[in-house]
């Protein structure tokens, strides 16, 4: 059974730190490929960050030199280390991986608000 465990989402100031964790479990984990989405109210959901298996990253514009995302094989966890946080940044934020078989799986979402 395939599970998606995220972590870290909280409150905080503009100008603020977040570090986001996916933990995974039930994939062959360092051949996975992974992202993290966020979906804010009224708004369309966004690809924030992405890692392929070989650790080749891709970030949105509205992010880049802000967010780093990261994974640890030995953990099975996926990280999204977000600096400089905006208002603009608040919403939940999912992390997805596209498993070895392309099946796609989804964690529960982690709400992140930043504050004026």
């Amino acid at each position: 059974q395939v599970q998606l465990v995220e972590s870290g989402g909280g409150s905080v100031q503009a100008g603020g730190s977040l570090r986001l964790s996916c933990g995974v479990s039930g994939i062959i984990f360092m051949r996975a490929i992974m992202d993290w989405y966020r979906q804010a109210p009224g708004r369309e959901t966004e690809l924030v960050a992405g890692i392929t298996n070989e650790d080749r990253t891709a970030y949105a514009d509205s992010v880049k030199g802000r967010f780093t995302i990261s994974r640890d094989n030995v953990e099975n966890t996926m990280y999204l280390q977000m600096n400089t946080l905006k208002p603009e940044d608040t919403a939940v934020y999912y992390c997805h991986v596209k498993a070895p078989d392309d099946r796609n799986y989804w964690g529960q979402g982690t709400q992140v608000t930043v504050s004026s």
